[in-house]
Parts: structure tokens; sequence; C-alpha cells
């Protein structure tokens, strides 16, 4: 019988992330540390939009790009936030999430062989995603003593004839690292100097602790070889609404929206004037979150202090990435043990790229009580193993 499977679906491997989120649910009296997902709820304003568009009947097809006026609104947003002007009706489309945006700007921009250069530790959907284009993913490790940032001299050493797209997940899941504008400023004159374009993931840019997020594209000369990937999820609490966008350059926005309206027709109608409420009137809800969360993340790095369990410090998104290389497991022998023996679940850093052997990801969106219950045991598996 004639194998009915693609052979490079196949190669892919399943999402090391959701292997500890399945154990997990089924282990009542865990706590994860696992999930990237804010434990807010979605601010009432919004929903209380979503729930009236219902009522009143708006559960129809939208343009495929999505509601202009919530275009207009993003728009307006990431030139009030981030200095970055984008055309509304010609350059963003509304998308199923930030992860359709990022799947749909690769298959548009890559032809078969074309390579796309990947920092690591990274978010896991970029090297499959590139991989189903028939494009070629170059891993490019980052160095922990450089705060897991993407250096000029990392980025130039991975360029070949064959790159068109560099990848930049900032601020980073897993990590936490941020790109400041001077780190930026000589990563752009690399992509110009080899003509390339970027794909820069900002889903973390609101959450950034350290200074305002500074957008790529927002740099002279970047905007029309850049590709912005966000969303809903992370900065307003919005994850299971789904709903994301992207903002590029008519020519690709283009070729973008051909992939969206034959595979998705449209982001769902309701998510979408949902969204329209929380970017016109969510900056307050943003500035509440993004305080607790550095709170938390001040307790997290505090405790790990005193653990003696070594740790840069991450400015960005909600994530840590200790090192446990010291107790001499591997991440996932580490990261496995701790949840049979303390009912903890973290990720191992190899779920990110093989370059986070002897991390673990840690998320702190999750309540303080939450945290220091986690980190007491924690504390006393660490002990344990001495």
């Amino acid at each position: 019988m004639r194998n009915p499977l693609s052979e490079t679906v196949v190669k892919i491997k399943p999402s090391g992330i959701r292997k500890f989120f399945d154990v997990v649910s089924e282990m009542p009296d865990a706590i994860s540390l696992g999930v990237g997902e804010p434990d807010f709820d979605t601010p009432w304003h919004v929903r209380e939009e979503g729930i009236y568009t219902l009522e009143k009947g708006k559960t129809f097809y939208t343009s495929n790009s999505g509601l202009m006026e919530l275009r207009e609104e993003i728009c307006k947003y990431y030139i009030r936030r981030f200095h970055a002007a984008y055309h509304p009706a010609r350059e963003c489309i509304i998308t199923v999430g930030g992860s359709e945006g990022i799947d749909i700007a690769l298959r548009a921009m890559l032809d078969p062989g074309d390579e796309v250069i990947i920092p690591e530790p990274c978010y896991v959907s970029y090297l499959p995603c590139v991989q189903l284009t028939g494009g070629v993913p170059v891993s490019l490790p980052l160095q922990e003593k450089n705060e897991f940032r993407l250096t000029p001299e990392e980025l130039e050493g991975a360029i070949t004839e064959k790159t068109k797209v560099v990848i930049l997940p900032f601020p980073n899941n897993p990590t936490g690292a941020i790109m400041e504008r001077e780190d930026l400023e000589k990563i752009a004159e690399i992509i110009k100097r080899h003509d390339l374009y970027v794909l820069s993931d900002e889903i973390y840019a609101e959450l950034s602790y350290k200074g305002k997020h500074v957008s790529i594209a927002s740099l002279p000369e970047m905007r029309d070889r850049t590709v912005v990937i966000n969303g809903f999820s992370k900065a307003y609490a919005m994850t299971g609404w789904r709903i994301g966008y992207v903002l590029a350059p008519e020519l690709i926005c283009e070729q973008m929206l051909k992939i969206h309206q034959f595979a998705i027709m449209c982001a769902p109608t309701n998510s979408q004037y949902a969204a329209v409420e929380a970017v016109k009137n969510g900056d307050r809800d943003i500035e509440v979150m993004v305080q607790a969360y550095d709170q938390r993340r001040k307790f997290l790095m505090r405790t790990f202090q005193e653990m003696n369990l070594k740790c840069f410090e991450p400015f960005g998104a909600f994530y840590a990435f200790p090192s446990i290389r010291q107790f001499g497991m591997t991440s996932e022998e580490f990261a496995t043990r701790l949840l049979q023996e303390e009912k903890v679940a973290v990720v191992p850093g190899t779920a990110f790229g093989d370059c986070g052997e002897g991390f673990l990801r840690i998320s702190y969106a999750y309540s303080i009580d939450e945290l220091k219950e986690a980190l007491k045991r924690i504390k006393h598996f660490i002990d344990n193993l001495s």
C-alpha cells in the first residue's frame, strides 16, 4: 500500500513544550511553570466587546485582511508605541494568532533551498515552518555570556550566498533576552550590506523591563526589509481569542494574503472586534500586567540567587532560563525527575534547540503564591541532589 504521509512532515519533531504540558494535565496536585500563557483574565472591557458583537449578530466573514478598523488601530498603535509606520489597507494582515503570521510570512518569502538563520534557543515554530516551505533552517546558537543576544560577529559567521531571511526572536522565548537599539543598529547594517530580510517576532514587545522595546523596522532603511509579527495573546492576555497580525511591505503582504485567504479566509470576527477595543483602550491593562510580571521576575531572580541557581537576568517576556549544568544531568532528565519527585513542571531547554541543553525554561506568568510553592519544591529537589 502506498505511504499516505509526507516525509517532510514525518521528519518534523513534535513540540517539546506540549509533552510536559500533557503530562502535568493528568496530575492535579502538580504545579506547572511550563506554559507561556498569562494568568490574567482578558480585561473585562475587551471581553464585553466580544460578547456585545455576538449579541448584535456580528458573526459574518470579514475582509481577508481583517476589519479595516482593527488594521487602522494597529497601525496607529505601532507608530505610537514603536515608531514604525505601515499602511492599514496594504501593509497589515490580521491572522489567527502570531503563529499563523510566521507561517504565511515564511511561505511567501522562501523558495526551496533558501536559507533562514534562526538564533537559538527560540520559539519552537520557526524551524518546522521553514522546513515546511522547503527552505533550509540554519540554527545559530546564542551564548549565555552575551545574555543570549545576537551579536554582529555571530550573524556574519552564519551568512552564506543562500541566506535570505534572518529571524529576530526578541524579546525572546525561552530566555527572556532582549535586543536594545545599539544591538539592533549593528545587526541592521549587516542585513543591509548582505541584502537580506528580517522576520521580527515582536509578540512580547510590550513585556520589556529595561526601557521600551525597539522594533528593527523603525531603524533607517529597515522598514522595507522587515516583516513584523505581533498579536494580542501576551500583551492583552488574549491567548484563546487567537488573534495576531503581520506588518510588512506591500510587495510581501500581497503574497501572504493569498496564502491566508486560501488556508484561513479570515481571523475570527468577534475576536477582531474585541481586539479593536484592546488596542484602542488597553494601554492601562498592559501597564498593570507588566508591573505584576516585573514583580514576579524580581522575586524569581532573588530566589534563584538564594538557591545558588545560576541565571542571567532576563529583561523581556515572562521567562527565566536558569542553568542546571552543575547537577550533572541533561535538561530532560532534570525536568522529568523534578516533575516525578516534586510535581513541578518546567520545560527542558532542549525543547528550544540543541544549544538549550543544560538549561530550563521557567515561566513566571503565574501568581506569586504559585511561584513561592513551586520554588520551595525546586529548592527541596536541589537540596536532595546536593
